[in-house]
Parts: C-alpha cells; structure tokens; sequence
C-alpha cells in the first residue's frame, strides 16, 4: 500500500524546491524511497546555514519516505569548491571524527533514527573510501568520467581563474562515487541538496548510469537570503549553532524571533513541519496584527523545541521576558548561572569582591563609583530621585544598602535604569 504523501507538491508549496531531474516526481510516487543529503563535518557543530537540508530530510522522512544522513568523512577531507572562492584548510581524521559524532547527534533531534517503520540512517563516506586507493579509485571510478565533463561544471569554471586546486577538482568524482555506492548497497536513487550542489549531484547521476546502468534522482533547494538580500544564517556575531555550547537557546531563540515579517513567513513554511492550513492561517493572523509579532514568536519558539527541547524554550522565554517584558526578581531567580551569562551577555558588567558586599553598600555609591553604572554620586540622587532605578526587578529608593542577601543565585545583582538600560555586578 502507498502510504507516502506527494513531496514534490510539499516542497513546492513551502518554497523548497529549485530544480528536479526528469521523472522525480512520479519515482517518490510510487511508495517510500530512500533518498539523501551530505554533509560536510567542517566543524563540531552544524549551524543555522544547514537547517534548510535538515528541514529537507524532516519533511521527507514526514512525507512517508527513509531520508539518509550522510557524514562525509572522506569528502570532508577534501573540501567541496562549489560557492567557495578559495581553498578550505583540511582536517585531521581524529578531529573529523569527532566532528561527525557530535553532527550525527544534532541530526537525531530533527530525524527519527529508531522508532519509525523506515527511519533514518547515518552513514560515513569514509567507511567505504577508506580501504579504496588512489589507483583503484581512477581505474574504477575516473574512466567514466570526461575532463571536459568536469571543467563544465560551475564548480569548477568559477574557480578557475583564482585557482582550484587537484583535490577540489575531484571533489565532484568523490561525491558522485557516494551516490553511486548508496544507490548500489542502500538503494538509494535520491540525492538532495542545496541549488550550489547541482554539479557535484549530476556527476553522481551520470556515474550510476555509466557503471551500473542505473537511474537516479535529484531535488534541490533554493538557496536561502533573507529578504534584504544578506547571507541567511549569519549574525553579527558570526555562525549561529545548533550547540548550546556555542549559541546559547536564549540567543538561539532569538535569532528567529527577530526575524523581519517577510521573513518569518518564510521560516514558517521551511522550518516548521505545520501542515500548509496552519501556516496560511498564521501568516494571515499576523498580516491582521504585525504589531504582536505572534508569528515570529510562534516560529522561533517550534524551532527553538525542535533544536533544544521544551525546557530550554521555556528558560528562553522566562530569559526574553525579563529583558523585554516586566519580569520578576522570582523570574531572576529561576535562571542558571550559564542562562545569567547568556542572557546578559554584551550588557555593562562591573566585579564587586564578596567582602566589600558583606557590611552593606549604599545604593548611591554601589551605583556610581563601586560599579561605574552612573558617572557620578549626584547622578546616582537624580535617578533614584525620579524613580527610575530598580534593583533585581525591583524599584529602589536613594537610601537602600546593597548587601550580600541581594544577590541572586549568589552571584550577581542586576542594575536597571529606565526599561532598556541594565547593568551587571557580580561577585568576583
């Protein structure tokens, strides 16, 4: 029985699909096909630039189909030129590795790897390359395909005047030969990929025709700018990470949750799995009422749970509503000391040592010279004179005394001046 949903018709309405091979449509039509999508394992954790093709394997895997992750151990060795303008320094094997580990568990919080009646499966290149040599590999594998074949490929003729070197040359042979073996031991006649990778997946295609008669597939996927033309993925920062080590869920979230209109109605037919009424009926709700940003905030949070979990959605949350909303000194109590880092990350912050808390500070001076909050003493007056100084969420008069009681978690004491303007102590 065919109980697989048309995905091409999927990807079409979520604005995932770029570009297909003849008869794709019909192949996934006719049941549950394997197909799959690579990944290079520069670095120990993906980031926000590849959630488009950890989408792609969630919606295929949704649409009754086996997705298969690859890790490419052998490939990353050798660094893909497709979009790139020079060379990629290599990696060593060990630190490959340990890249692929941590890779293979960021895509199990996406992909069903177990339980389902077709799950998932994560496989490594370098499993069946690492026992094949240089001149196996060109006796077998490089005879069946053409130089001229080769330099066509924009891949290839984009790098040329700048220089490309043997290695990245044959990256498309190293790539297509994965194909070609999971084709012939998986059966998988499906590759998908971003719009860039159209080379390196054709050369895959042509080399399952040429060494076993067979026929293959491909689907890609746009590639992905935000709606005022800059890289999608990327902050001032730099990279965000799926890693909580590296991105933090409270800046995680809000990633997403600032996304612009035009671009959080985009997000929602990408990265959410919602059926098609449900993200039609959301982007016309906020069309109704921009101002509430109920559709950024809807997105951020179901990406957020997919990446992290429901509890580091909610510390997100209790975190986004002590900086932006009315918060509670109990709210700053409920935050770990990481989530205090993370949260007030870039705020102003000052050390105090614990002794100099012990007997009692007077707010004026704790607000001016033991912390530098305020340039000065008379400064401080005014402020606390017009109200606008709270300490720990809560408003604080020119004669409080700062103590060791007021810290929170035991370590720090959040400074507030108006409803933006925050500054950290803490203990040194």
């Amino acid at each position: 029985m065919n109980t697989v949903r048309d995905h091409v018709e999927e990807l079409t309405w979520r604005g995932l699909l770029h570009d297909s091979m003849p008869g794709t449509r019909e192949y996934l039509n006719q049941g549950p096909v394997s197909g799959y999508i690579g990944f290079d394992p520069t670095a120990d954790s993906l980031h926000v630039g590849n959630m488009v093709q950890i989408m792609m394997l969630k919606h295929f895997q949704e649409s009754g189909h086996r997705p298969i992750a690859l890790v490419g151990g052998a490939t990353g060795m050798v660094g893909d030129p497709s979009g790139k303008k020079s060379e990629r320094n290599l990696l060593d094997e060990e630190t490959l590795r340990h890249n692929q580990r941590c890779v293979g568990d960021q895509l199990a919080r996406f992909i069903d790897f177990g339980s389902r009646t077709r799950p998932a499966e994560l496989v490594n290149n370098y499993d069946w390359f690492k026992d094949m040599g240089f001149l196996r590999f060109i006796r077998e594998v490089g005879k069946h395909i053409s130089v001229g074949y080769m330099l066509a490929k924009d891949s290839v003729k984009n790098r040329m005047e700048s220089g490309i070197s043997f290695t990245e040359f044959t990256y498309q042979l190293v790539q297509g030969y994965d194909f070609y073996w999971l084709s012939k031991n998986k059966g998988c006649r499906l590759q998908m990929g971003g719009s860039d990778q159209w080379g390196n997946i054709t050369t895959g295609a042509e080399l399952i025709r040429r060494m076993d008669g067979g026929e293959a597939f491909a689907l890609t996927t746009p590639l992905l700018t935000k709606a005022d033309g800059s890289k999608f993925g990327k902050s001032e920062g730099g990279n965000i990470w799926l890693d909580a080590a590296r991105t933090s869920p409270y800046k995680y979230y809000q990633f997403w949750v600032n996304a612009t209109d035009a671009d959080a109605a985009r997000f929602a037919h990408i990265f959410t799995v919602w059926p098609r009424e449900r993200v039609e009926a959301l982007v016309a709700e906020h069309a109704r009422a921009p101002h509430l940003r109920q559709l950024q905030k809807e997105v951020a949070a179901a990406i957020t749970v997919m990446t992290h979990g429901r509890s580091e959605l909610d510390a997100a949350l209790r975190a986004t509503e002590i900086l932006f909303g009315g918060g509670t000194s109990e709210a700053l109590g409920s935050l770990s000391e990481k989530q205090w880092l993370d949260v007030f990350d870039g705020v102003p912050q000052a050390e105090v040592p614990r002794d100099a808390l012990s007997s009692g500070v007077p707010i004026v001076d704790l607000l001016s010279e033991r912390s530098g909050f305020l340039p000065s003493k008379g400064e401080a007056r005014r402020a606390l004179k017009e109200g606008s100084i709270s300490v720990n969420k809560t408003r604080a008069e020119e004669g409080r005394v700062i103590g060791t009681d007021d810290l929170i978690s035991g370590r720090f004491i959040l400074l507030q001046r108006g409803k933006k303007n925050y500054f950290l102590l803490k203990l040194g």
